[in-house]
């Protein structure tokens, strides 16, 4: 395909609407936008039958397609390590002479920020600590309260953020990015799959990749910017004793929605970017500061401890036949694998726009190794500092998980000047949230209108309060039950999802091989 084709909207077949300074891609952004609309106003007249729905197909998905998801997830991770090693890694992403937009630093922000900053402020806490007290019974049914469940709450807890998440956002990534800035193809879901469709990608075929994607990427921020307001509302609460009811959460979604318009506004460079180096810092110097007034002894040597038990339980964690702790592995594993494959089209798109001139190598490295590491020192340090306040009999967690939202500040409570990192938590999660939003924003604009990434600003805007919106409708109206069926929604695509994964691989490393051909 050359150029100039690509350039008259990519032999869509479609015409886009170009009117009040916008410029959309009809059929998917009509329907993508009806779908929602319809799902909204569906779960707003009957919540409690919409979440029994939604729940009944989502855990349908959990029960009967375990295999699929834990099958599909080791592949994409022995995936990824091939390109790693295999010659096509050294394929540079935009061409031979493309140069990367951003620093390293700057780079490795925003991709950590949009991927996973957000969940490991919710989480850090509250799972090891859960699977340790066997709030949900626990991993590969090993006795709670015990040394061998402190070992493999940490690494049943990096399995879930190690390797496998940022395997799937990695083929989405790079599959993006290497058919968008090498094969100069819109940057859009569809596009991966060209070297399989042919022309038909155009067609109805790429129509119905792209609203999944829109449908499962403005679900998955609705729904996690409900859940971040019941975090920070508790985190106000916790703090000044403000109430942690609807009202405030409605007001806290406001803000970031606010936030995140202007953060849109401001564009990439100047939005997204200073947001995500701004964060990183931030809870850089969080980490550091518990590492200090913490166990800190237990902290530093925990990092290689969590790795070494992480390796040592990856392969039993990553079976699925036989399994015995069945309520644990379904509650847990495959709700975790359905959720970061619902969320791949945003993280993956988002990563692939920032990831020009980067080689495959690099790439894979980056977005799959640098995380998992990170990811060890974030949980060693809240993980185990939680850890050893639950063993020692230490505030509210000696008694286990009462509420997820509140499991970080209880923490926090527990370490000097806990006012103050309370106050830092807080600001973390609203700025991971308002990187989310804007970046999410970035991608469904992306996909509606065809690919293009210059599309007028007001779209982004558009899609930025149209999250805001959604989340304050179901939470106002809706209440808990409703954000629960929006999950649950989200979830469920990921079944559908999870084959297109899967099919992308092959198209990628077809892409690949041809193009490390024609440099020969």
């Amino acid at each position: 395909m050359s150029k100039n084709e690509t350039q008259t909207d990519y032999k869509i077949g479609q015409d886009n609407l170009q009117k009040f300074g916008l410029d959309i891609h009809n059929p998917v952004f009509a329907i993508s936008a009806l779908l929602i609309l319809v799902f909204v106003i569906g779960t707003l007249i009957s919540p409690t039958e919409a979440k029994e729905i939604l729940d009944g197909a989502k855990w349908w998905s959990i029960n009967n397609f375990d295999w699929l998801f834990m099958l599909a997830g080791n592949i994409f991770v022995i995936f990824c390590f091939l390109l790693i090693f295999l010659p096509v890694g050294k394929l540079r992403i935009g061409g031979k002479d493309a140069k990367p937009e951003f620093s390293t630093f700057s780079w490795f922000s925003m991709l950590f920020a949009a991927g996973m900053g957000i969940g490991l402020m919710y989480w850090s806490v509250a799972e090891p600590v859960a699977y340790y007290t066997a709030w949900w019974h626990t991993p590969l049914n090993v006795e709670a309260n015990t040394p061998q469940a402190q070992e493999l709450a940490m690494g049943a807890t990096m399995y879930h953020w190690g390797l496998h998440p940022w395997a799937i956002y990695a083929v989405v990534g790079l599959s993006l990015a290497f058919f968008s800035y090498s094969k100069k193809l819109p940057l859009t879901m569809r596009s991966a799959f060209y070297p399989i469709l042919k022309e038909k990608v155009w067609g109805w075929p790429g129509h119905i990749i792209d609203i999944l994607a829109v449908f499962a990427t403005i679900f998955g921020l609705a729904t996690s910017l409900g859940l971040g307001a019941q975090q920070v509302s508790a985190g106000l609460n916790f703090l000044f004793d403000i109430d942690k009811g609807v009202n405030t959460q409605i007001i806290v979604i406001i803000a970031i929605t606010a936030i995140a318009v202007v953060s849109v506004l401001r564009g990439l460079e100047g939005g997204v970017k200073v947001l995500s180096k701004f964060n990183i810092i931030l809870a850089s110097l969080l980490v550091l500061f518990i590492i200090i007034v913490g166990p800190t002894l237990d902290i530093l040597l925990g990092v290689g401890t969590t790795l070494g038990n992480y390796a040592s339980n990856i392969i039993d964690l990553s079976n699925f036949v036989g399994r015995e702790d069945d309520k644990w592995f379904h509650g847990w594993t495959i709700f975790y694998w359905a959720w970061w494959i619902a969320w791949s089209p945003f993280v993956g798109m988002f990563i692939a726009r920032v990831s020009k001139g980067r080689t495959v190598r690099e790439f894979v490295i980056a977005v799959l190794l640098v995380p998992m590491i990170v990811t060890a020192i974030w949980m060693s340090t809240f993980g185990l500092t939680a850890l050893d306040q639950v063993i020692s009999s230490t505030g509210a967690l000696a008694n286990g998980i009462s509420d997820k939202s509140l499991a970080m500040f209880q923490m926090l409570e527990n370490i000097p000047f806990a006012s103050i990192t309370s106050l830092v938590a807080i600001s973390l999660v609203v700025v991971f949230f308002v990187t989310s939003s804007d970046s999410g924003s970035l991608v469904i604009d992306s996909i509606t209108a065809g690919g293009k990434v210059d599309a007028p600003v007001v779209q982004r805007v558009f899609w930025a309060l149209i999250e805001g919106l959604v989340a304050i409708g179901l939470l106002y109206i809706g209440g808990k039950e409703a954000l629960q069926a929006l999950q649950a929604g989200s979830i469920t695509t990921a079944l559908p999802f999870t084959i297109i994964l899967l099919v992308m691989c092959y198209s990628l490393y077809k892409g690949l091989n041809d193009e490390l051909k024609l440099t020969k």
